[in-house]
């Protein structure tokens, strides 16, 4: 067992059991998570349609095809994000100042998209929400992980309760901005997201010093003596990205694919580094080799779950019977499925994995029963395939598919990382983990543009086929991998 691990100073003590058998704490991450949540799927939930809806109706008029590139671009980059706001608290600044600015960050996009017109207005407020919800993400989670100790079997139904907490925020948003922009146009409902922002960051601000010093913690802090080097390879990058954007060599067109590029990029040099470091010893070095696998399945499940902002979002608009009782449904409302059945089955899994303990799947497993159902909710679009309407309740159940999986892999996937983690990398590991949902999150918006509506089979088979395929492989190298583990599940 890893000394560094042991020498981890516990943000709770066991008996902590003050929010549903849970550390108090659990409860105002939860309540930031949310707000946060609120805002991002509600701008998130209107984005494609402002993207490519005419300007008679409100939107901006991009092609089809590349706007649903280009928001799987904008997700990817909110997950790629979370590698600097993960460096700024491991080095710098520690989580929680990074959580708190972040969420300045995210409120000020959504203004920016509320209040500023046209492609000036998206671009300002993309770029803000991104790099906010980036810092918060890696952010969060990794405070949640801080309030369990390493062997505390309540970590994965911590993660199940977090989670939850995501899903009321996705649930709300697109219900509240989906129809402020039917009834009142996109910029209400972008404004509404900015508001939910702003109440989040007040609930937060309250309840925020009463976090552990453990949110404070600087990790790995950077010598004074090297913040200049750092300053100006930041100043470098953001040079390099200034003159790629304004040559033409990135654009709109393959912007989507540049961001895959990054994301693999990133996260080669971040494995390499971690591997290389001398603050990490022989049981961290192999837990993050256990971690490699993890993080391609996680790859290839957000690549088809992530869908839902692309392919769905369309499909949803355009293919889905909407009608109920006579009056249409929003087709934004759509997103909202989803999280409805994480806060049925979210608590429902949480106690789950409690009652089974010792006795529950290894995360590994967890994985690949995750990633078969996510392919086996592609191959039952097969049936709907056709010209006509799809019954709203066969997406519904499709949608139930896609929640099963989620919840097979998602928290799972945050526990097990911050589980894996070096003592020195533990919010970096983190990034690491949703630099896997960026790539996943990127590949989801350039795969939406291979569905071809009038030869749907193909598109459905092999999308599903080959996530289930990868399922089945990872199964079967569960064993070598929880050797690698180290006493890890």
């Amino acid at each position: 067992m890893s000394t560094t691990h042991l020498s981890r100073p516990p943000a709770t003590t066991p008996g902590d059991t003050s929010f549903f058998g849970h550390p108090k704490m659990l409860a105002s991450l939860f309540s930031v998570e949310m707000w946060e949540r609120f805002s991002f799927y509600g701008m998130q939930g209107i984005l494609l349609y402002y993207m490519y809806f005419t300007a008679a109706e409100g939107g901006l008029g991009i092609d089809k095809a590349l706007a649903a590139g280009l928001v799987g671009a904008y997700g990817g980059g909110v997950y790629l994000s979370t590698i600097l706001g993960a460096w700024l608290a491991d080095r710098l600044f520690g989580s929680e100042k990074v959580l708190f600015g972040s969420a300045i960050l995210i409120m000020a996009g959504h203004i920016g998209l509320a209040l500023v017109p046209g492609i000036p207005g998206l671009i300002t407020g993309l770029v803000l929400v991104g790099v906010g919800s980036g810092g918060l993400k890696a952010n969060a989670t990794a405070l949640v992980g801080s309030l369990y100790r390493e062997k505390d079997e309540r970590r994965d139904a911590g993660f199940s309760i977090f989670y939850m907490g995501i899903n009321a925020g996705a649930l709300i948003g697109p219900l509240v901005t989906g129809w402020l922009q039917e009834s009142q146009g996109f910029h209400w409902g972008f404004g509404a997201a900015a508001i939910g922002m702003g109440v989040g960051l007040a609930i937060y601000s309250v309840g925020r010093k009463k976090l552990p010093e453990e949110a404070n913690r600087v990790h790995n802090p950077l010598p004074a003596a090297e913040r200049t080097k750092y300053g100006l390879r930041f100043a470098a990058i953001a040079a390099v990205i200034a003159v790629l954007l304004a040559t033409g060599i990135v654009n709109a067109g393959n912007l989507a694919m540049s961001m895959a590029y990054a994301a693999i990029g990133a996260s080669v040099l971040y494995f390499a580094l971690i591997f290389s470091s001398k603050k990490v010893n022989g049981t961290e070095r192999r837990r993050v080799g256990a971690f490699i696998p993890l993080y391609i399945a996680s790859a290839a499940f957000w690549a088809l779950f992530q869908q839902q902002f692309t392919f769905i979002a369309v499909y949803s608009e355009e293919k889905l019977d909407r009608n109920l009782f006579g009056w249409e449904m929003p087709a934004a409302w759509v997103q909202s499925i989803n999280p409805v059945f994480i806060i049925i089955f979210a608590g429902v899994m949480a106690a789950l994995w409690t009652r089974l303990g010792r006795k529950q799947p290894g995360s590994a497993l967890k994985f690949s029963i995750g990633l078969f159902v996510m392919g086996l909710a592609f191959l039952a679009f097969i049936p709907l395939a056709g010209e006509g309407k799809t019954p709203l309740l066969a997406l519904v159940g499709i949608l139930f598919l896609f929640t099963l999986a989620e919840l097979f892999l998602s928290p799972i996937g945050l526990s097990v990382t911050t589980k894996l983690a070096p003592e020195a990398f533990r919010t970096q590991m983190v990034a690491l983990f949703f630099l896997s949902v960026s790539l996943g999150t990127t590949l989801a918006g350039l795969l939406s543009g291979l569905y071809n509506p009038e030869d749907e089979l193909p598109y459905f088979i092999g999308i599903g086929g080959t996530a289930m395929l990868l399922a089945v492989g990872l199964a079967a190298a569960s064993p070598a991998i929880k050797k690698l583990m180290g006493g890890v599940r």
